[in-house]
């Protein structure tokens, strides 16, 4: 299953408003490690479907969004539950790793702002 892109006008209401928690590639074309997780995100979202909302977001067009969160270094994987960031992952990983790292944010309560 594909992620959906999100923009910076699209990103508060699909990943902050979201009812599900949300995973966040951070990403751009020019990115060799970006390209070498998109397949493992898009087999990620087919196993977490229904259970957590995968988009992407191209830093290259939507500086905004970006900066505001701190990327620095793509990829960049944050997730997003109850519309606070409750998990951050840098660079490339294998699928195990990703998926370990996703379920111990998804077990994170979000702190109130």
């Amino acid at each position: 299953m594909k992620p959906v892109e999100v923009t910076d006008a699209t990103f508060a209401d699909v990943v902050l408003k979201s009812p599900i928690p949300t995973f966040v590639d951070f990403w751009a074309p020019w990115c060799g490690p970006c390209k070498m997780v998109a397949p493992v995100v898009e087999e990620l979202a087919t196993e977490y479907v229904g259970k957590v909302r995968f988009v992407k977001l191209n830093t290259d067009e939507n500086l905004n969004t970006a900066m505001s969160y701190g990327i620095r270094g793509i990829p960049t994987m944050i997730i997003f539950k109850g519309g606070k960031e409750v998990g951050r992952i840098v660079g490339f990983m294998p699928k195990q790793e990703l998926k370990k790292r996703l379920d111990a944010a998804l077990a994170v309560a979000p702190q109130p702002a």
